[in-house]
């Protein structure tokens, strides 16, 4: 196991070690085995190319899923947009994912501009008479494993499912941007056990994950 397999162990229990150690030995081993099965496990080589991330966005359909985001696009589509790509730049401040987000070109003042990125953000239009649903799909199949797509279009997550991309909703990935940009550098290595809390109470033997189900979660959880 290599040194970069280990590290999401350690910062899981950087903010734990003292509840943890308090607890009798036997309640430690049977902690571990409930909250760490994830972490400990060594990393294969479809692991390890899964740590670098592809986000790509149904990006219509997270602004429309977006109280505030749709409230701009009231004014126009173009505002909402930018309003978005602002959003998506201070994410990408504290995650370093890359990030496509994908518009439909037939409701693009510029449909001749394809594509273009703007503070690290890559955009796309779709080229006229093709939807923004295709685009997604053909990335998804494209980087596969490496794959997290965020729409709340049921046939354009099964599709993306399909082909080993991870998916989330356009509403939780709208929380995870507001959580990140309330992060400061210094926060930033604890952030994926915010709003986890250990607990000590007994539960009976868990259903273990598949390889799959838990490939999937660990890319969700770099988010």
């Amino acid at each position: 196991m290599t040194n970069g397999c280990l590290d999401p162990f350690r910062r899981v229990l950087h903010g734990l070690q003292a509840q943890v150690l308090s607890e009798p030995c036997a309640t430690r081993a049977d902690w571990v085995l409930r909250n760490c099965e994830d972490l400990v496990e060594p990393c294969s080589k479809n692991d390890r190319v899964s740590m670098s991330l592809h986000i790509i966005i149904d990006g219509y359909n997270l602004i429309r899923r977006s109280a505030s985001l749709s409230s701009v696009e009231l004014n126009s589509l173009e505002e909402g947009r930018e309003a978005l790509i602002r959003r998506l730049a201070k994410y990408k401040r504290f995650k370093a994912h890359g990030i496509t987000v994908v518009f439909d070109g037939t409701q693009s003042s510029n449909p001749s501009g394809r594509k273009s990125r703007v503070s690290g953000i890559e955009i796309i239009f779709s080229r006229p008479g093709e939807l923004a649903d295709s685009v997604i799909k053909r990335l998804a199949a494209r980087e596969g494993q490496r794959a997290v797509v965020v729409t709340s279009d049921r046939e354009v997550s099964d599709y993306a499912q399909r082909h080993g991309a991870a998916i989330i909703g356009s509403e939780e990935f709208e929380r995870r941007m507001a959580m990140a940009a309330e992060l400061d550098v210094a926060a930033d290595t604890e952030d994926d056990d915010i709003g986890w809390r250990p607990t000590t109470k007994k539960k009976g033997p868990a259903r273990r994950r598949s390889k799959r189900e838990r490939r999937i979660r660990t890319r969700t959880k770099k988010l």
